[in-house]
Protein backbone atom coordinates (compact mmCIF):
# COMPACT_ATOMS: atom_id res chain seq x y z
CA UNK A 1 0.00 0.00 0.00
CA UNK A 2 0.79 3.28 -0.72
CA UNK A 3 -0.17 4.95 2.73
CA UNK A 4 1.31 8.51 2.57
CA UNK A 5 4.26 7.83 0.30
CA UNK A 6 5.30 11.04 -1.12
CA UNK A 7 7.81 9.85 -3.69
CA UNK A 8 8.87 6.70 -5.82
CA UNK A 9 11.77 5.10 -3.50
CA UNK A 10 12.65 3.25 -6.94
CA UNK A 11 13.18 -0.04 -4.80
CA UNK A 12 16.28 1.21 -3.17
CA UNK A 13 18.02 3.03 -0.27
CA UNK A 14 18.49 6.53 0.39
CA UNK A 15 21.94 6.51 -0.26
CA UNK A 16 21.81 4.24 -3.69
CA UNK A 17 19.10 6.34 -4.65
CA UNK A 18 20.55 9.69 -4.28
CA UNK A 19 23.69 8.56 -5.59
CA UNK A 20 21.92 6.58 -8.78
CA UNK A 21 19.62 10.10 -9.60
CA UNK A 22 22.91 12.22 -9.41
CA UNK A 23 25.02 9.62 -11.66
CA UNK A 24 21.54 9.96 -13.84
CA UNK A 25 20.96 14.05 -13.66
CA UNK A 26 25.06 14.24 -14.77
CA UNK A 27 24.35 12.02 -17.44
CA UNK A 28 21.38 14.25 -19.17
CA UNK A 29 23.63 17.34 -18.80
CA UNK A 30 26.55 15.98 -20.57
CA UNK A 31 24.33 14.18 -23.14
CA UNK A 32 21.38 15.90 -23.17
CA UNK A 33 19.50 12.78 -23.85
CA UNK A 34 18.75 9.37 -21.73
CA UNK A 35 17.04 6.59 -22.58
CA UNK A 36 15.59 4.60 -18.68
CA UNK A 37 12.98 2.81 -17.68
CA UNK A 38 10.03 5.35 -16.97
CA UNK A 39 9.46 5.52 -13.43
CA UNK A 40 13.08 6.36 -12.85
CA UNK A 41 12.46 8.98 -16.14
CA UNK A 42 9.80 10.65 -13.74
CA UNK A 43 12.42 10.40 -10.48
CA UNK A 44 15.33 11.89 -12.51
CA UNK A 45 12.98 14.57 -13.80
CA UNK A 46 11.80 16.09 -10.19
CA UNK A 47 15.26 16.08 -9.36
CA UNK A 48 16.75 17.54 -12.21
CA UNK A 49 14.14 20.09 -13.10
CA UNK A 50 15.01 22.60 -9.53
CA UNK A 51 19.02 22.04 -10.50
CA UNK A 52 18.49 23.51 -13.63
CA UNK A 53 16.19 26.42 -12.49
CA UNK A 54 18.88 27.19 -10.10
CA UNK A 55 21.78 27.34 -12.88
CA UNK A 56 19.82 30.67 -14.31
CA UNK A 57 20.94 32.34 -11.42
CA UNK A 58 24.94 32.07 -12.40
CA UNK A 59 26.39 33.01 -8.33
CA UNK A 60 28.73 30.82 -6.15
CA UNK A 61 25.92 30.26 -3.95
CA UNK A 62 24.24 28.47 -6.39
CA UNK A 63 27.24 26.67 -7.74
CA UNK A 64 28.06 25.62 -4.72
CA UNK A 65 24.34 24.47 -3.99
CA UNK A 66 23.84 22.58 -7.43
CA UNK A 67 27.10 20.81 -6.61
CA UNK A 68 26.30 19.37 -3.50
CA UNK A 69 23.90 17.30 -5.64
CA UNK A 70 25.93 16.79 -8.24
CA UNK A 71 29.35 16.18 -7.41
CA UNK A 72 31.00 16.91 -10.79
CA UNK A 73 32.20 19.77 -12.29
CA UNK A 74 32.42 19.16 -15.98
CA UNK A 75 28.45 18.96 -15.30
CA UNK A 76 28.52 21.88 -13.22
CA UNK A 77 30.49 24.26 -15.78
CA UNK A 78 27.99 22.34 -19.00
CA UNK A 79 25.02 23.02 -16.81
CA UNK A 80 25.85 27.27 -16.04
CA UNK A 81 27.59 27.97 -19.23
CA UNK A 82 25.60 26.13 -21.96
CA UNK A 83 22.12 25.22 -21.15
CA UNK A 84 21.09 27.95 -18.62
CA UNK A 85 21.69 30.47 -21.10
CA UNK A 86 19.38 28.26 -23.86
CA UNK A 87 16.89 28.00 -20.90
CA UNK A 88 17.02 31.30 -19.49
CA UNK A 89 13.34 32.82 -20.78
CA UNK A 90 11.67 29.31 -19.82
CA UNK A 91 9.90 29.62 -16.86
CA UNK A 92 9.70 25.79 -16.37
CA UNK A 93 9.48 22.21 -17.89
CA UNK A 94 13.13 21.96 -18.88
CA UNK A 95 12.38 18.27 -19.38
CA UNK A 96 10.39 15.96 -21.60
CA UNK A 97 9.75 12.05 -20.99
CA UNK A 98 9.10 10.09 -24.38
CA UNK A 99 7.63 6.65 -23.96
CA UNK A 100 9.44 3.84 -26.57
CA UNK A 101 7.83 0.72 -25.28
CA UNK A 102 8.98 -2.22 -23.32
CA UNK A 103 12.23 -3.57 -22.60
CA UNK A 104 12.83 -7.40 -24.27
CA UNK A 105 14.01 -8.75 -21.87
CA UNK A 106 11.89 -8.01 -18.20
CA UNK A 107 8.86 -6.07 -20.13
CA UNK A 108 9.58 -2.59 -17.96
CA UNK A 109 8.23 0.02 -19.53
CA UNK A 110 11.03 2.36 -21.20
CA UNK A 111 11.29 5.86 -21.90
CA UNK A 112 13.74 8.75 -22.84
CA UNK A 113 14.24 11.74 -21.23
CA UNK A 114 15.34 14.75 -22.88
CA UNK A 115 16.23 18.12 -22.49
CA UNK A 116 13.59 20.48 -24.58
CA UNK A 117 15.63 23.01 -25.90
CA UNK A 118 18.35 20.67 -26.77
CA UNK A 119 16.31 18.30 -29.39
CA UNK A 120 17.15 19.84 -32.83
CA UNK A 121 14.47 17.60 -34.71
CA UNK A 122 11.36 18.81 -32.04
CA UNK A 123 12.21 22.82 -32.62
CA UNK A 124 12.56 22.52 -36.36
CA UNK A 125 9.84 20.53 -36.52
CA UNK A 126 7.61 23.22 -34.13
CA UNK A 127 5.13 25.50 -36.20
CA UNK A 128 5.80 29.18 -36.36
CA UNK A 129 3.41 30.90 -34.80
CA UNK A 130 2.04 33.96 -36.94
CA UNK A 131 0.50 36.67 -35.74
CA UNK A 132 -3.15 37.89 -36.47
CA UNK A 133 -3.01 40.99 -38.77
CA UNK A 134 -6.90 42.01 -38.21
CA UNK A 135 -8.56 42.29 -35.03
CA UNK A 136 -12.32 42.65 -34.01
CA UNK A 137 -12.39 46.53 -34.89
CA UNK A 138 -10.34 46.93 -37.98
CA UNK A 139 -12.82 44.36 -39.15
CA UNK A 140 -15.59 46.83 -38.09
CA UNK A 141 -14.66 50.13 -39.57
CA UNK A 142 -13.55 47.98 -42.93
CA UNK A 143 -17.34 46.78 -43.31
CA UNK A 144 -19.04 50.31 -42.55
CA UNK A 145 -16.77 52.30 -45.62
CA UNK A 146 -17.97 49.48 -48.01
CA UNK A 147 -21.44 50.44 -46.26
CA UNK A 148 -21.37 53.68 -47.20
CA UNK A 149 -20.72 53.40 -50.76
CA UNK A 150 -23.58 51.58 -51.16
CA UNK A 151 -25.55 53.93 -49.99
CA UNK A 152 -23.99 56.26 -51.81
CA UNK A 153 -24.94 55.15 -55.44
Amino acid sequence: MRHNKGFNHLGRKTGHRKAMLANMAVSLIMHKRIETTLPKAKALREYVEPLITKSKDDSTHSRRTVFAYLKQKEAITELFRVIAPKIAERPGGYTRILKTGFRQGDAADMAIIELVDFNEAAIAAAPKKEEKKATRRSRAKKAAPAAEEAQAE
